[in-house]
């Protein structure tokens, strides 16, 4: 259960990046960010970014976000919940002693892509093509 929600606040932090994290740069899925940007900046413009704390921030204004950071929410929700039933048995087989946060899992996982099971390659491979798509 921890790992699940470790890969939901990541991914979910990622795609609600917008002005809160605009001066750390996310990665990818620039696109996907400008969704939540106003409601972020509007409703949780004093949230440290980190740990989740965005997302979670959002969720709680749920009811007064956009419809377009709602339905963009529950898509990242969802696909981190796919990522993390696709790879749980990887993430306990070589990433178990490593800290939640701060990326250390999805590094850990990155690390041994060539490992990793069929499903979670998959999965490794459709998040690479997602956030190309959405630059």
């Amino acid at each position: 259960m921890l790992i699940r929600n470790v890969l939901l606040a990541v991914a979910c932090t990622m795609f609600v990046a917008g002005s809160a994290l605009a001066q750390q740069a996310p990665a990818k899925g620039a696109k996907a960010d400008r969704v939540c940007q106003a409601d972020a900046k509007k409703f949780c413009g004093d949230v440290r970014p980190g740990g989740g704390r965005v997302y979670k921030c959002l969720t709680d204004h749920n009811a007064d976000l956009t419809p377009a950071c709602r339905d963009g929410l529950a898509a990242a929700k969802k696909r981190a919940e796919e990522f993390a039933a696709a790879c749980k048995a990887d993430m306990g087989k070589y990433c178990k002693g490593i800290p939640a946060g701060h990326g250390r899992i999805l590094s850990c996982l990155k690390g041994r892509e060539s490992d990793l099971t069929p499903a979670c390659k998959a999965e490794f491979s459709r998040a690479k093509s997602d956030a190309t798509n959405t630059q």
